[in-house]
């Protein structure tokens, strides 16, 4: 029973610290294969694939009839390195409407005064805009909505991690930096805020649900 107890809790010690290592006398070899295998799943669940989740909602501050803008822009990427993958999935917009609009991340999360307290792009690297990890581009909606899957410069590891950020979409479309003014180069003339939302952590399940529904009408 001692020695039972013995190779249980450094089963559980070893899969707590993730270590490769033989923990202490009495591991079975067997014992020693299941420790190693383990610490791996949950190295690979901690540091590998990170979801992320935004809640579209109309800016607090917008007039009353103004464009009322909802859904989810929701973000995947594998491992610190990997490329962040990001799926816009925003619907209400205007029938007859063909104005394309700008989607950014913004430096703040601060959603308390509308979407105007998130602050200017998000803008670790200090360089001009359209080169900010935040700028998505231009998106343009098709039977009310605007669903697209894409690649994106931002991340979600690390120091310059966009969690607890905010996704703002634009009135007007971004200029790209083309317009040879000030403001180009800053924010690409976008114009007022339409509906934001703050990026935290989620869960795989909201991602693969949207991803895989959004496949299935492509190919139907």
């Amino acid at each position: 029973m001692a020695q039972t107890t013995r190779s249980l809790s450094c089963l559980l010690l070893a899969v707590f610290i993730g270590s490769q290592a033989p923990c202490c006398e009495g591991v079975s070899p067997s014992e020693e294969s299941a420790i190693k295998t383990t610490s791996s799943a949950d190295i690979t669940d901690f540091n590998g694939t990170l979801y992320a989740a935004c809640e579209m909602k109309p800016s607090a501050t917008l007039p009353d009839g103004q464009l009322q803008i909802y859904g989810q822009v929701l973000f995947k990427q594998g491992y610190p390195k990997g490329t962040l993958s990001v799926m816009v999935n925003l619907h209400n917009l205007p029938y007859k409407d063909n104005q394309s609009r700008a989607i950014h991340i913004h430096e703040y999360g601060d959603l308390s005064e509308g979407c105007d307290a998130s602050g200017g792009h998000y803008n670790p690297l200090k360089v001009n805009h359209p080169n900010h990890p935040g700028d998505l581009g231009n998106f343009s909606s098709r039977h009310r909505r605007i669903r697209k899957l894409m690649s994106s410069a931002a991340t979600l590891f690390g120091e310059q991690s966009v969690l607890g950020r905010a996704v703002v979409i634009h009135e007007k479309e971004d200029d790209m930096g083309l317009s040879g003014n000030a403001g180009s180069l800053l924010h690409g003339n976008a114009g007022r805020r339409l509906a934001c939302c703050t990026i935290g952590i989620s869960s795989s399940k909201l991602w693969e649900k949207t991803v895989e529904s959004t496949f299935e009408e492509e190919t139907k």
